[in-house]
Parts: structure tokens; C-alpha cells; sequence
């Protein structure tokens, strides 16, 4: 599956243009390496940019209108009743990758209920659960680990990780987000980004 775009797309520090499933001139949405729920997908400006602030008037309307237009989709095709939508606007407000971006999590009834609850979401975002930056991180260095493991022809062992939210594979991000893609290009199709 080719990516969505040939240019490289970048959040943060990170090159996540195979994780790309809607771009526009002025902001793009990615698939999440280990989203809080199925469906967790983030929307940001194309230009990295680390506070809300830092944006001109044109990406403000941009990430708002990309984030109501992914917004419609992951509701509809993760059957979601509701969504919460959220910025961490800085390092002590928990954001972890200095970049602008929205968290679009899809909700339904009782979905956190073994967790504490509705609400359960917001200490998630602010928890370990939700670092980006280092999860993105480690995704980089166990790259790194790996390709080095190949070229000394060492055996390679898969990491243990006791977190219920293993990262997903680059091939599942990929499929996850051409799938994104076709329903995002569906819905434009039907006019429901109007």
C-alpha cells in the first residue's frame, strides 16, 4: 500500500507518512501507534508547530475543519455515539510531542465502565498510556535495534511488553490507514463534510 502522499509527512520529530490517511494543504490526520481506544486517531498542522498559539488564523479554521471532517468519519465507521476531542496545549497540560494536535477518541456506553467510568479517559491522556512522544520514541530505537540485529545476522527476539496496548505494527497502521482513507474519500463523496 503506498502512502497518501509522496511528500514526508512529519509529527513532530517523527516521519509518520505511512500512518497518513487524509491530508490537506494545511493539516493532516494519522492512525495512532497505540491508541487509548479502537478509533484513537490524532489531527494536526502540517507545519510543526508546538502551541495553539503559535498557529496562524488559516491553520486554526484548517485543523478545526479536518478535525469535524475525521470527527464524522471515525464516529460512523467505529459505530461511536459520542467523541472526545482534545488538545494538551503544552508539556504541562500532558502534551508529549511538541506539535499542535487533536486526539479524536470514538466513545460508547460504558466503554471505560471496568476503568472508573467516563471520564477514566482524561487520566489516560495524561498517563504513560498516552506519551506520544515516547512511544514514537521507542518505535524509532527498537527500528534501530532491529536493523542492527539484521546486519550482525543476531537472532531477534520480539521485546516483552506487559502493557495490554502493544504498538501496532507499521503494517497495521498502513492498512488501518488506507481503510481510513477510503471511508474518509466515501463520506466526501456523499457530501457529509458539507
Amino acid at each position: 500500500m503506498p502512502p497518501l502522499t509522496r511528500d514526508v509527512v512529519r509529527f513532530g520529530s517523527f516521519v509518520v507518512t505511512s500512518q497518513v490517511f487524509h491530508i490537506t494543504p494545511l493539516s493532516f490526520a494519522l492512525v495512532n501507534l497505540k491508541p487509548l481506544l479502537p478509533g484513537h486517531v490524532l489531527v494536526s498542522p502540517r507545519r510543526i508547530v508546538p502551541r495553539f498559539n503559535d498557529l496562524s488564523a488559516a491553520e486554526v479554521q484548517d485543523l478545526f475543519l479536518t478535525t469535524q471532517r475525521v470527527s464524522r468519519t471515525i464516529e460512523r465507521v467505529f459505530n461511536a455515539t459520542a467523541l472526545n476531542i482534545a488538545i494538551q496545549d503544552g508539556v504541562d497540560a500532558g502534551q508529549s510531542v511538541p506539535h499542535v494536535h487533536t486526539h479524536i477518541i470514538p466513545r460508547k456506553t460504558d466503554d471505560l465502565e471496568d476503568r472508573g467510568g467516563t471520564d477514566a479517559i482524561y487520566p489516560m491522556l495524561e498517563s504513560e498510556d498516552g506519551n506520544l512522544g515516547k512511544q514514537l520514541g521507542e518505535r524509532e530505537r527498537e527500528k534501530e535495534k532491529e536493523k542492527a540485529e539484521a546486519e550482525d545476522q543476531r537472532a531477534h527476539f520480539p521485546r516483552v511488553d506487559v502493557d495490554e496496548r502493544l504498538p501496532r505494527s507499521e503494517e497495521e497502521m498502513q492498512k488501518e490507514a488506507q481503510w481510513l482513507a477510503e471511508e474518509m474519500a466515501k463520506d466526501e463523496k456523499d457530501g457529509r463534510f458539507s
